[in-house]
């Protein structure tokens, strides 16, 4: 498969636990229910996923710049590292590949603290608080922007 037709989905620290970790926040689907709508929704539109996730930020980054060889986008859920991590901020723009931001949940109706993302202001496509249906949302609006 080409660069052109592939996007990589990552999602960080802690979302291995989805199902099982506060199903009143995250409900009850699991990472592995991630990947199937995520994939899903990439290969209605022609592109084939590759997805990452780890508990380890480096593991992530390099995770991003292997897909400036062979991805079109990203599609990340950084977890907890989204209002922590200027490193993974620089891995995105490092790569020059667009990408979509996703929270399964409402990180605007939860704790102060979550409100601040460092990568909203350079991300090409941001869902919140979709559910796991926000990564299907999010691989359309990315794609539609390639």
């Amino acid at each position: 498969m080409t660069a052109s037709r592939r996007l990589l989905l990552v999602n960080g620290p802690n979302l291995n636990l989805l199902g099982t970790r506060e199903p009143e926040v995250y409900g009850t689907a699991t990472l592995a229910d991630v990947v199937k709508v995520t994939a899903e929704a990439a290969e209605t539109l022609g592109y084939e996923l590759r997805a990452e996730q780890s508990n380890h930020e480096g593991v992530l980054i390099d995770a991003i710049h292997a897909a400036r060889e062979d991805c079109a986008g990203i599609v990340i859920n950084p977890g907890g590292l989204t209002h922590t991590s200027v490193v993974l901020r620089d891995a995105l723009t490092g790569v020059s590949l667009p990408f979509a931001e996703v929270h399964i949940s409402d990180v605007y109706a939860r704790e102060e603290f979550r409100h601040f993302s460092y990568l909203h202001d350079v991300a090409a496509v941001r869902v919140i608080g979709r559910g796991v249906d926000g990564y299907a949302e999010a691989v359309r609006a990315l794609v539609a922007q390639l």
